[in-house]
């Protein structure tokens, strides 16, 4: 397995255009909202399970998983989180594993969005990259997705760690705060870090 670093950060707080900066650079990227989806979409491996658990009603009628339905349930519900986490959690670091494996690249940048809330992904990760920024641009980011309004945002904020806490677990730390040049020269320069480093190991 290649030097493998964990990406993550509150949400709007840029994760994925960082990572795109990443890969551009010759990264190999893993991201685990796009195994979620995958997952999730019909006839993914998690559909039946989902099914059982949750019955019909928070699927869509192609058969893939009725997200609005869903995250309007898991935010309200923290036993209902718990069981769709325990369904999902394994089947994306299962997945996520296999994606690394099949990586030749220098390093590896591997996107969790709960990654220190879970602590799941510890034994397959060296280093810890934060995105970070002020909950007004996480608020102000993230409702402009579909479906997310700012009440929405700052339930799902109310689930993942502070800002605080993130930092003080983070090895490396890149701050969002300002436009995309002064992101993507905080990711240049963590990258050569990680050259470095995996060259090391």
């Amino acid at each position: 397995m290649s030097f493998v670093v964990g990406l993550t950060g509150g949400i709007g707080s840029g994760k994925t255009t960082a990572a795109t900066r990443f890969a551009a650079l010759g990264a190999g990227v893993v991201d685990t909202d796009a195994i979620s989806h995958q997952l999730t979409q019909p006839g993914g491996a998690a559909i039946s399970m989902i099914r059982q658990a949750f019955s019909e009603n928070f699927l869509t009628p192609e058969g893939g998983l009725n997200r609005k339905e869903m995250r309007e349930l898991v935010f309200r519900d923290s036993n209902s989180r718990r069981k769709l986490e325990a369904i999902l959690h394994p089947l994306i670091r299962t997945e996520a594993a296999r994606c690394v494996g099949l990586l030749s690249t220098p390093y590896t940048i591997i996107v969790v969005p709960l990654l220190l809330e879970t602590g799941s992904y510890r034994g397959m990760i060296r280093r810890v990259l934060v995105v970070d920024c002020s909950e007004c641009a996480q608020i102000a980011r993230a409702t402009t997705r579909p479906g997310m309004d700012e009440k929405t945002v700052r339930t799902i904020m109310a689930t993942q760690l502070s800002r605080e806490e993130r930092l003080a677990q983070a090895d490396e730390v890149v701050v969002n705060d300002a436009d995309l040049l002064h992101l993507e020269r905080q990711v240049d320069a963590v990258h050569w870090k990680y050259i470095a480093l995996a060259a090391s190991c």
